[in-house]
């Protein structure tokens, strides 16, 4: 059985939206693009390195498709090789072909089909930006890890990791470290239900 593993940049109060650039994703009037940027250091760098060096497939929205397929080819860096080659699953209602590597468009129920992948044979489904589909992915209960990058600053506005898809659910922290910039590296894999309590 595959893994589900959320990877993601998030700020203090849950904004996931255009980390990487100005101009990645400024829907919704969202004018912050590239809020990671002046955190990203060597420390944090090694740890993606370990994140993305076992071997891994994709786990897409459709946006995150096309910013990924419009960036990761033209780059040489250690990242792009693993990237370049990991088979890229899609979720997408409007898209009919996919140009760039191997890559297989989601069809029918996404749910069903995310289902039907995990008892696939292969390596885990790694989930990069993809904030549409991963409230699919939180609503179906179908994330079996969440791999967090927690930034010390807060955004105001913009799309949240945990949106209007998230379900109570328990998770277990499996490890966590800090970077030199305060970026919390925090990892947690899914533990059955919530459970209460009284003071």
């Amino acid at each position: 059985m595959r893994k589900i593993v959320v990877l993601s940049f998030v700020s203090l109060d849950g904004v996931m939206q255009a980390p990487g650039g100005p101009q990645e994703d400024p829907s919704g009037g969202f004018t912050h693009g590239g809020w990671t940027v002046p955190y990203f250091d060597e420390a944090l760098g090694a740890a993606m390195g370990v994140q993305m060096g076992a071997p891994f497939d994709l786990l897409l929205g459709r946006k995150t498709y096309d910013i990924f397929a419009a960036y990761w080819p033209k780059q040489t860096e250690p990242f792009a090789r693993p990237i370049n080659e990991a088979t890229k699953y899609v979720a997408s209602r409007t898209v009919s072909k996919l140009e760039w590597g191997l890559a297989v468009l989601l069809k029918g129920e996404v749910a069903a089909e995310l289902r039907k992948l995990k008892q696939s044979n292969g390596p885990d489904l790694q989930v990069h930006g993809s904030g549409n589909l991963i409230q699919t992915l939180l609503k179906h209960d179908l994330v079996d890890e969440l791999w967090l990058k927690v930034f010390p600053l807060t955004l105001g506005k913009g799309k949240r990791l945990f949106g209007e898809g998230a379900i109570p659910a328990a998770f277990t922290l499996t490890e966590s470290k800090t970077t030199p910039a305060g970026v919390v590296i925090a990892s947690y894999t899914r533990a059955g239900e919530v459970k209460t309590g009284s003071f």
